[in-house]
This record gives C-alpha cells, structure tokens and sequence, in this order.
C-alpha cells in the first residue's frame, strides 16, 4: 500500500523539482527542434563541409551516451575555466544530445520530399536556404511529425538524468526526499506520476497533430 504522506508532506520538494522538469523540458524541446532541423540542412546541403559536419554530429552525439554529454558541459568544461550549473549543463546535454536523432527524423523526411520541389524553387531565384525554409521544411515537418514527437517524448524522460548533475529536476529532489525518508518504492512511484502528468498529454497532442495533418494531406 502506499504512503501518500511520503507525497504530502514532500508536495514542495515535489512540486519545485516538477516546475523545473518543465522548464527544462520546454528548452530542450525548442532548442533541440531547432539545432535538429539545422543539422538535418546541413546533411543534405550541397556543400561537403556542411555535410561533413552533420554527419560527425549526429554520429558522434548518437553514439555516446548522455549521461557522458552531460559531464562533458558539467565538469568537462571546468578545465576551460567554464563552470555551469547543472540545471544549465543537464539542459545543454539533454537538448543536443535529442538534436541529433531530431535530425535524423527531418532528414529522412526531406528526402522523402520529391526532388522535384525543390529544383523548382530554386528555379523562381529562391537560394537553397530559403527554398528549405519555405517549401521543403514545411513539408517535411508534416511526414515526420510521428517520430519527432516520439523524441519529445523521450526528451522528457531522459530529463531525469539531470539529477546525477544536481540539476534540480523530478529526480533530484527524489532523492533527497529517499534520504530523508528512507522510502524507496513509494518515493519513485510518486515521480513516475509526475512524469505521466507531462507525457500523457505530450502523447495525446502528438496523436491529435498527426491525425490533423492526415486529414488535411
């Protein structure tokens, strides 16, 4: 049975490490679309250091685990007489570390994009930029926003690794209510409650955008 004063009489601790969860789950969700679609250009541009560059990115950044990333902003970045708090360093990790599977996903859906769309905006005098921003993106973003929304999903689970760094999120305040308590299971099933409050809505939008988006295709 649980003991609901584990929730009660921590509802501030609680509370202080929910607001920040979503926080940092709305910085990383902008940023991450944004550095992600930056990314995404840069691998099919028709410039090979552009291509170069988002291939390192996504390769490298995929394939190391986040919570490396995280001390690498964390503590890495001390040597370099650069020190951040762990709410920014978790933040910075979290958000690029998604940006590179965000690319993937656009990339996949700009090529899904016929060729076509493209040679003929850039035969009206569009650059290649502005025939991205304007007639590519848009319609990439509507193929891919499944899996994209599944990285946003993701996105705010894995914002849980920000309390290893004292990032003063769900987790973080967690476990200083597990050290004050002693309570293991009940203390974690409460923040697994909290972290359904943020995804089961994500999830619901997710499906509404995708089912709008099929209708008006």
């Amino acid at each position: 049975m649980l003991d609901f004063s584990i929730l009660t009489d921590n509802i501030d601790l609680y509370m202080k490490g929910f607001v920040n969860t979503i926080k940092i789950s709305i910085i990383g969700l902008a940023a991450s679309f944004i550095l992600g679609n930056i990314i995404a250009v840069f691998r099919l541009a028709p410039v090979k250091l552009l291509n170069f560059i988002g291939a390192v990115y996504v390769e490298v950044i995929r394939n190391i685990p986040l919570i490396l990333t995280g001390f690498f902003f964390y503590n890495g970045l001390s040597y370099f007489h650069i020190n951040l708090s762990g709410f920014i360093a978790g933040t910075i990790a979290l958000s690029i570390y998604t940006a590179a599977f965000i690319a993937e996903a656009v990339r996949a859906g700009i090529q899904s994009v016929d060729k076509g769309q493209l040679e003929a905006a850039r035969s009206t005098g569009l650059t290649y930029t502005q025939a991205m921003r304007y007639v590519v993106l848009p319609q990439a973003i509507k193929i891919v926003i499944p899996p994209i929304g599944n990285q946003f999903l993701n996105l705010v689970k894995n914002s849980s690794i920000l309390g290893v760094f004292a990032g003063l999120d769900l987790m973080y305040y967690a476990d200083l209510i597990h050290e004050k308590t002693w309570v293991t299971f009940d203390t974690y099933i409460f923040v697994g409650l909290f972290y359904l409050i943020l995804t089961i809505p994500l999830s619901l939008l997710v499906n509404y955008l995708e089912r709008r988006l099929a209708r008006s295709s």
